[in-house]
């Protein structure tokens, strides 16, 4: 099992290296709204920090959205329409409904942008933003964020569903889903990262709880102690009768963006199926144990992962829409147009501030 895995592993890292000209962002630039809206990204930013301080929680909420927006049909806006009478919609896909959060803060950045500057700045764009003031929130880390993203006008459940991780997947399964994405191997262990904030809902972990296995009713992988804690949170019925109970995803601090997810996973405390498959490989493994040793080195990587995953198969140009409402697709020519002014290389110059 581990050759097939090692084979499969740098296959998929030959493939990258091999289609050199895929990258991903191209089209995107660094102070894409300094002509056009200067004060788009402040806008953005008061609209997280207001949320904030009502409910910190929803930073991590941000940056999760974010990422499940990049995932399904790329970073178009499109987990953040509505479903409607003829289609079910992202939001409301199984990985997604009820756990994904911060709908509301888009929209409150949405209705400040259209005062200031109607019809310029994409929902894709705020919610790329909004992911980057909520790391900054939690994690005292910031970063710069090529915009000039569109807004997709596609939105469907079973896309979510079929291209959306599990958090019962194994290691093959995740570095598959993510060199899929352009994403190497090293960029899914950083970005699994950010599970050190925001909270899981019983039916993503129940598994290693109750009923694991034959030979042990809980996983054996996952501290005694701490599925005893998790037991006492959920029970074994929970999904059915406690649909809405929580918990902290990182047990030491959940609400800062920092290496203790990678602490708490050698020492066995991973919530997620997927969390420990990061110790079931060698070359993943080795990655862990440089982050829990240097919290430095992750929130660098960090950084260029998140502006690496913004990347994903966006629109740009005249391609798809500037939304409106970021619920809605637009109606008739309501699409805005916004040039663009950017060259691929500039992805790589993302500086850390």
């Amino acid at each position: 099992m581990k050759g097939l895995f090692a084979f499969f592993f740098t296959s998929a890292l030959a493939i990258l290296a091999a289609f050199p000209g895929a990258a991903i962002g191209a089209g995107l630039k660094v102070g894409f709204y300094n002509k056009t809206c200067p004060s788009a990204e402040t806008l953005v930013q008061q609209a997280v920090a207001a949320a904030f301080k009502n409910n910190s929680g929803i930073a991590a909420g941000l940056i999760r959205m974010h990422f499940h927006d990049c995932f399904v049909r790329g970073c178009d806006g499109s987990v953040l329409i509505d479903s409607t009478a003829n289609n079910t919609a992202e939001k409301d896909a199984i990985p997604n409904k009820p756990s994904l959060r911060g709908f509301e803060v888009i929209d409150a950045a949405k209705k400040a942008l259209e005062a200031q500057c109607p019809r310029t700045v994409s929902c894709a764009d705020i919610l790329a933003f909004a992911a980057r003031d909520s790391v900054a929130l939690t994690g005292n880390l910031t970063y710069r964020v090529p915009a000039g993203r569109r807004d997709g006008r596609v939105s469907k459940d079973t896309d979510a569903l079929s291209n959306l991780p599990s958090p019962l997947s194994n290691a093959a399964e995740l570095v598959g889903n993510f060199t899929g994405k352009n994403l190497t191997a090293e960029d899914m262990v950083v970005l699994s990262g950010a599970h050190t904030v925001g909270r899981s809902h019983c039916s993503s972990f129940t598994n290693r709880l109750y009923g694991f296995s034959n030979a042990s009713d809980v996983d054996p992988t996952i501290s005694a102690a701490y599925a005893l804690l998790l037991r006492g949170v959920c029970p074994a019925n929970s999904s059915q009768f406690f649909p809405t109970t929580t918990t902290a995803m990182d047990l030491m601090t959940p609400a800062a963006l920092d290496n203790r997810y990678y602490v708490g996973l050698a020492n066995n405390l991973g919530l997620f199926t997927s969390d420990q498959a990061l110790l079931t490989n060698a070359t993943l493994r080795a990655s862990v144990d440089a982050f829990v040793k240097s919290e430095k080195k992750w929130k660098s990587k960090f950084a260029r992962a998140m502006v690496k995953m913004g990347g994903i198969e966006v629109l740009t140009g005249t391609q798809g829409e500037i939304r409106l409402n970021c619920r809605v697709i637009n109606t008739g020519s309501a699409a805005g147009t916004v040039e663009l002014r950017t060259t691929a290389e500039e992805l790589n110059e993302i500086a850390m501030e």
